[in-house]
């Protein structure tokens, strides 16, 4: 039986605390080779775009992709997600919600395992559709006592403060510039789709981690050359993907004076093969394009808890 799942269903299956265990041991089981992921492949047409990308963990038996199209209507996300063992499709499900919690559990796993434990304050560069799951995973990971929200609409950033602080209870205040909310942040999270850097490194206090997690393309990037120039430590969630997609670093390593083979990819910190921050002072540094094998990961959790709870629609069987 193959069951399909609608974004409300998944959404009610997939709570953030589930999400930061299932992408933490995603690192760790790629780093013990359980896993295998495979970089986003892009087509584009004229007035559309086709993106995918796919991944195996062979402990849980799972494998599959994820697939989605961007369109001047909007964007439409799915995961397929198969038995390794018996080759079938377990689940259809839509995914713009999961993709969102996902991409927010990674930043919240890397801000457990770089940021300074006594972090607390957070600027957030950014108030669309991913910034809200990144604030909920690193207020899951860090006791904050307050967040400061900047983009360039004032209602927006205003409503996002007003709605995070009542969803978090937590202190959300809305930010006049970028500046402003990265000059006092422990903890700095860019989540936009700037083509030009709206962080600077000169903002940036000593032992500041930051989560940059939006302009996943070769021609975009959120940070300037000060920030590669400032961090000791650059990790990725995967460096074949970063030198394809992560426009920061494609423009920013050459320019910063650094190298390719300086980044470390997070799933090393997690399994304690490399170390992560190494004093209070050094600026830490996670760059995020986002891999197929978390979508696999919180895909698999949503479909065991579907079956436990009888929740999704059957799909009719092929003839």
């Amino acid at each position: 039986m193959t069951l399909f799942l609608t974004e409300a269903e998944v959404q009610q299956l997939l709570p953030m605390s589930a999400a930061l265990e299932q992408i933490e041991a995603s690192f760790l089981a790629q780093q013990q080779a359980q896993a295998v992921n495979r970089p986003r492949r892009r087509i584009f047409l004229p007035h559309a775009s086709f993106h995918y990308m796919a991944a195996a963990w062979s402990e849980k038996e799972w494998v599959g992709l994820k697939a989605y199209t961007v369109t001047p209507a909007g964007m439409q996300f799915v995961v397929l997600l198969f038995s390794a063992a018996q080759g079938n499709l377990l689940a259809v499900m839509e995914a713009d919600h999961l993709g969102r919690i996902r991409t927010g559990a990674a930043s919240g796993v890397a801000t457990k395992f770089l940021a300074r434990l006594e972090s607390s304050t957070v600027g957030l560069i950014g108030a669309g559709r991913q910034a809200r799951t990144q604030l909920e995973a690193v207020a899951c990971v860090r006791k904050l006592s307050v967040a400061r929200v900047y983009c360039r609409d004032e209602s927006r950033r205003r409503e996002f403060s007003r709605e995070m602080q009542q969803r978090l209870g937590v202190a959300v205040e809305p930010a006049v510039t970028a500046e402003e909310a990265a000059r006092s942040a422990d903890i700095v999270i860019t989540a936009t789709n700037a083509r030009e850097p709206v962080l600077r490194g000169e903002w940036l206090r000593p032992g500041t981690h930051i989560n940059a997690i939006g302009s996943n393309m070769p021609n975009r990037r959120e940070m300037d050359d000060a920030v590669l120039v400032r961090a000791g430590v650059l990790t990725v969630d995967s460096v074949e993907q970063a030198r394809e997609e992560a426009g920061d670093l494609i423009q920013g390593l050459p320019a910063a004076g650094r190298a390719w083979d300086q980044l470390v990819e997070l799933r090393e910190v997690v399994a304690g093969a490399r170390p992560g921050r190494r004093t209070p002072e050094e600026i830490t540094l996670f760059k995020s394009c986002g891999l197929a094998v978390w979508d696999i990961a919180v895909g698999g959790y949503v479909y065991r808890r579907a079956l436990e709870q009888g929740v999704g629609h059957p799909l009719p069987a092929s003839a």
